[in-house]
């Protein structure tokens, strides 16, 4: 399976500067990792297709808002997260029923609620990590980077870029699922 790499910084700073090739181009180049984001982050296949698709305008229309250029994949991570979360706080659409003999199984109303809660407690205890963990634990766990090519790509050698992974898994569970008794009994 081929890696999605985000733009390069040249067509970013382009954009930027109201080229309107360069904005379609970075429009069409995210795109896939967006919807990687959306899929990762939303309850729903609908809802994560709903947020890909509003994130990409977003990105259309305020690219000239993104203060650094090499900030494109946490800026669209925020963009992303902040739409499932919208779309995660509406109050659940009616749903078409499953075929009868598909044999799947139907997810319960309060279910899928509990699911969308705990995709958004996910999302916000990502975004709460410092970004240069946050980066390493996006490249690595939502968009499948290797070890190598995400160390590469944030400039690091493997051993850093796993250091900062491991503190970040870490943070995350440490956040998701605190310990009783003790902020520093794993430490």
């Amino acid at each position: 399976m081929a890696e999605s790499t985000w733009p390069a910084e040249p067509l970013i700073v382009a954009a930027q500067r109201g080229d309107l090739d360069a904005v379609t181009a970075l429009v069409s180049g995210s795109h896939p990792n967006v919807r990687k984001f959306a899929y990762s982050l939303c309850a729903s296949p609908e809802d994560a297709e709903d947020a890909a698709q509003e994130a990409l305008i977003i990105l259309y229309r305020r690219i000239g808002m993104l203060r650094a250029s090499g900030a494109l994949a946490s800026w669209m991570f925020r963009i992303v997260r902040n739409e499932c979360l919208r779309r995660a706080r509406l109050v659940p659409r009616e749903r078409s029923a499953p075929l009868p003999d598909t044999g799947e199984a139907v997810m319960s109303a309060e279910d899928e609620v509990l699911e969308r809660l705990e995709a958004a407690r996910v999302a916000r205890a990502i975004a709460a990590l410092p970004a240069e963990q946050r980066r390493v634990l996006i490249m690595r766990d939502i968009q499948g980077y290797s070890g190598r090519m995400a160390a590469d790509a944030l400039g690091l050698s493997p051993a850093a870029m796993k250091s900062r992974l491991h503190r970040a898994r870490a943070a995350l569970r440490h956040t998701l699922y605190p310990t009783p008794g003790g902020d520093d009994a794993d430490h």
